[in-house]
């Protein structure tokens, strides 16, 4: 059974960094796309960044330019980097790992960004 855990959340003032992983566990064969969403409380879940096996990748607009995601085959991670952090930002964090044996979501990592 694919699992993937998050990890590298917490509190960053505003126009700092972070960088959040996302570890993958269990036989993954084939295609895949792992991507990172996000939640703000009373909003709807959002796509902040995903990365397919041949490393194409996309951004939601509001990250554009802020935010990198990036793959460690080897250690079968997923880093986003997030820079130029705004309070807009804070969110719960998540996960997503879709391959062709199914879909993975990891129970999210908090971000919040406040002076």
């Amino acid at each position: 059974q694919v699992q993937v855990l998050e990890s590298g959340g917490g509190l960053v003032q505003p126009g700092g960094s972070l960088n959040l992983s996302c570890a993958a566990s269990g036989t993954i064969s084939g295609f895949y796309v792992v991507a990172w969403y996000r939640q703000a409380p009373g909003q709807e879940r959002e796509l902040v960044a995903d990365i397919s096996k041949f490393d194409t990748t996309k951004y939601g607009e509001s990250v554009k330019g802020r935010f990198t995601i990036s793959r460690d085959s080897a250690k079968n991670t997923v880093l986003l980097r997030m820079n130029n952090l705004k309070p807009e930002d804070t969110a719960v964090y998540y996960c997503r790992l879709v391959h062709s044996g199914g879909d993975a979501w990891g129970q999210g990592t908090q971000v919040i960004v406040s002076s």
